[in-house]
């Protein structure tokens, strides 16, 4: 694997500028969800990954169309919130799986880098995974 970091794909700038090469920022333009400042938040993913997820989330949304094809056909709750149930269990694992490769590449090689700033954004995101 490539440890070059890459630049913004749509700025140019270098993926973690030095503090002292970067530019001034207003602190009430950033928003305070947010710790990795960046205009270009991406994640090189291998291409099983990116296939692999794309795969889940077309099985939930068809599940979710499924769900709205049965209330459209006037089908009974319990039927109805049985599927909602499998839904959300199919989003929560899609979430896990992510989840997982966010800690073990992302926040894995910021920590290595000598960097806090994608555990302090993680720590920021589990409340809200676990609500």
């Amino acid at each position: 694997m490539d440890n070059e970091k890459k630049p913004c794909c749509c700025c140019g700038t270098p993926a973690q500028p030095e503090a002292a090469t970067a530019p001034a920022i207003d602190a009430s333009a950033v928003p305070t969800e947010s710790v990795t400042p960046s205009c270009c938040r991406h994640k090189d993913r291998t291409p099983e990954e990116h296939k692999a997820l794309l795969n889940r989330l077309s099985r939930i949304e068809g599940q979710v169309r499924g769900i709205r094809g049965m209330l459209e056909k006037d089908a009974y709750c319990v039927d109805i919130l049985v599927q909602v149930a499998a839904a959300n269990s199919a989003l929560n694992s899609f979430s896990k799986e992510l989840l997982a490769q966010h800690i073990s590449t992302c926040v894995a090689d910021d920590l290595r880098a000598g960097s806090e700033a994608k555990l302090d954004e993680l720590m920021n995101l589990l409340p809200k995974l676990m609500k």
